[in-house]
């Protein structure tokens, strides 16, 4: 099984490969760099989902051969308590589509002035916490949870719950009248 994740993130080809290896033997995924058609830092919901399936449309443009695409952008969004992170994560084998968005979690208000001023959550995240990259490691989630859950993780969990049409095909048919 062919799997094109739409990013070269590290984290994001491990979270592929580990969510789609829970349910599928023998797997082969390989990153590839697409546009988001988003902003860099998405600032919403729906402009996240829509940078993961812009990132699946622009993989399976480049890999028609592949058996499936994969999408997955992380966001946020500003509520009352303050700027919340998240990721979507948008599956297709060309015919039909998984969506599933992770858990999400508050970011610090030091994390959160950075990105009001203009910085990625990576960035900003590597200015306080004096990382370098971590958006291609643990990232904010694991640098605020000591490591305990990391951003593969948090992605991984979405991944398998977007296999959830995939896996039960007989369900998600389109209802006839």
């Amino acid at each position: 099984m062919k799997i094109i994740v739409a990013s070269q993130n590290p984290v994001k080809i491990n979270a592929a490969s580990e969510g789609f290896g829970a349910f599928f033997d023998p797997v082969t995924v390989t990153g590839v760099s697409v546009e988001s058609g988003v902003s860099d830092q998405p600032m919403s919901d729906e402009e996240t989902l829509d940078g993961a399936r812009n990132r699946v449309a622009n993989a399976r443009k480049l890999f028609p051969e592949a058996d499936f695409w994969i999408g997955i952008e992380g966001g946020l969004h500003r509520e009352k308590e303050g700027l919340v992170a998240f990721a979507w994560v948008v599956i297709s084998d060309g015919s039909q589509k998984g969506e599933s968005r992770t858990t999400s979690f508050l970011l610090p208000p030091k994390v959160a002035v950075l990105i009001d001023n203009g910085y990625e959550l990576g960035i900003a995240n590597d200015m306080v916490f004096k990382q370098h990259n971590s958006k291609q490691k643990s990232g904010a989630v694991g640098l605020l949870t000591g490591d305990k859950i990391d951003r593969t993780q948090l992605y991984r969990q979405a991944v398998q719950l977007a296999l959830i049409p995939f896996l039960n095909k007989e369900l998600y048919l389109p209802i006839s009248q």
